[in-house]
């Protein structure tokens, strides 16, 4: 019994020394491990087909899905100082949310011509595709540099979030379970090449870099397809002395693809405004312009113009309380020429090409539809961090944050006959709840 006593002992003692010696390893890289699990559900009246319309994150109609499950591991960099730095970032995502941030930057028929392309292989096939919804995403692979050049220049090299834009795919960084069609399909997800952010002084941030690796003029890029494709991005940010006013223009710009010199860029505009130490305001405005390309829709068939797309967003948050919030966002979106906003957008995201015939694992891409439309929608909710409100004891959920969101949805055909996307009919109201656990 002794003897035994004393082998646990040392084997805990040395378990306990490797795992301090462990954590400070991790310590001295200042390496970070991380991550959230997101789930929620949707119930929609209006709808028996499974999808919520053109509505994409969450577009499972009246069941629950787990949206994200994302971990991560970094090494931040230092924002100011003498010292040079390096660190980076990598993140992996499970969930139905995987295919809306996969590299799908190159389409499986060119967006010009309709010829089929080779697609990326970064992380468009990695599993689940018989499942139809879920599947994994590897959004973020990038290395990181800090220069202790003029006030500090930071460099990102490799696949990234954007910088454009208000609301993001991570799900902790939104107030709502659904996104406005503005992030759905008026601006990238991620990018691949370079970016470099400057910040000149207090009031000041320049950002801009070459991006390739797309079919879509710079968009949602992956490695190993389209890299003679160079695009741009820039912008900048202002923010007030006090730091309660910020103003972000941004944008890209370049050739749409390898195979065409068709133009393909947008800009987007970011005002945010406290106007009390509680209360937030933001605007929010996309113009988008892609050049000849192949149009097929409810109007258009075989017809090569130029596509264009623009919407307005108003947003406001207010903090009832440092653990309840509620806001309301309301958005006015236009595809002008029915190019970007296919309903479900899932089943068009995973279309690929088989011997030339367009073929998607989510479903019949037959009953794909899209036209030239203008898209409303309006959401009010809250934001409740329930384990604080009850100060619960238990660190793992302290973070927990609980969403309930009403979405309301209308589309109104562009200068063509009626379109009803949503079940047949031309609205439709979402209830929603979900959670948000970061660890």
């Amino acid at each position: 019994m002794t003897i035994i006593c004393y082998f646990s002992a040392f084997f805990i003692d040395t378990e306990n020394l490797y795992a301090n010696e462990l954590r400070k390893f991790l310590t001295y890289k200042k390496l970070e491990f991380g991550g959230w699990i997101h789930g929620g559900a949707t119930f929609n009246p209006s709808q028996s087909g499974g999808y919520n319309g053109p509505v994409i994150f969450a577009d499972q109609a009246n069941h629950f899905q787990l949206n994200q499950l994302n971990l991560f591991m970094r090494r931040p960099v230092v924002s100011a100082g003498k010292q040079w730095d390096f660190g980076g970032r990598f993140d992996f995502m499970f969930g139905t949310d995987a295919i809306f941030t996969q590299a799908f930057g190159v389409p499986a028929f060119d967006v010009n011509t309709g010829a089929p392309l080779k697609r990326s292989n970064w992380d468009l096939n990695l599993c689940c595709a018989s499942t139809r919804t879920y599947g994994i995403a590897l959004p973020q692979a990038f290395l990181e540099t800090y220069m202790p050049i003029g006030n500090g220049l930071n460099i990102k090299l490799g696949h990234f979030y954007t910088p454009t834009g208000f609301e993001t795919v991570p799900a902790p960084d939104n107030f709502f379970y659904t996104r406005a069609y503005t992030l759905n399909i008026g601006e990238p997800f991620t990018h691949t090449g370079i970016l470099f952010n400057y910040q000149i002084n207090s009031n000041w941030l320049i950002l801009g870099g070459p991006l390739t690796g797309s079919a879509n003029g710079g968009w949602d890029a992956g490695w190993d397809k389209q890299l003679r494709n160079w695009n741009g991005i820039t912008g900048f940010t202002w923010t007030s002395d006090d730091k309660a006013t910020s103003f972000h223009l941004s944008g890209t710009y370049g050739k749409t693809s390898e195979q065409s010199s068709e133009i393909w860029g947008f800009y987007n505009v970011v005002l945010r405004h406290k106007i009390t130490p509680r209360t937030q305001i933001a605007l929010h405005h996309v113009y988008g312009h892609a050049g000849g390309v192949l149009l097929n829709n409810l109007k258009y068939t075989n017809v090569v113009k130029d596509a264009e797309w623009f919407s307005a967003i108003v947003h406001v948050y207010h903090d009832l309380t440092d653990n309840l919030a509620i806001g309301v966002r309301g958005e006015w979106f236009r595809d002008q020429d029915g190019f970007r906003n296919p309903s479900p957008f899932r089943i068009a995201s995973a279309t690929n090409n088989v011997n030339g015939v367009p073929v998607s694992y989510a479903g019949n891409v037959n009953s794909v539809t899209i036209t030239p439309a203008d898209y409303y929608n309006f959401t009010a909710g809250f934001n409740w961090k329930i384990a604080r409100t009850f100060k619960t004891q238990w660190d793992f959920i302290k973070k927990l944050n609980i969403r309930s969101n009403i979405r309301y949805d209308r589309v109104d055909a562009y200068k063509t006959s009626a379109y009803r996307p949503f079940a047949g009919n031309k609205d439709q109201i979402l209830f929603s709840l979900d959670f948000i656990l970061p660890f």
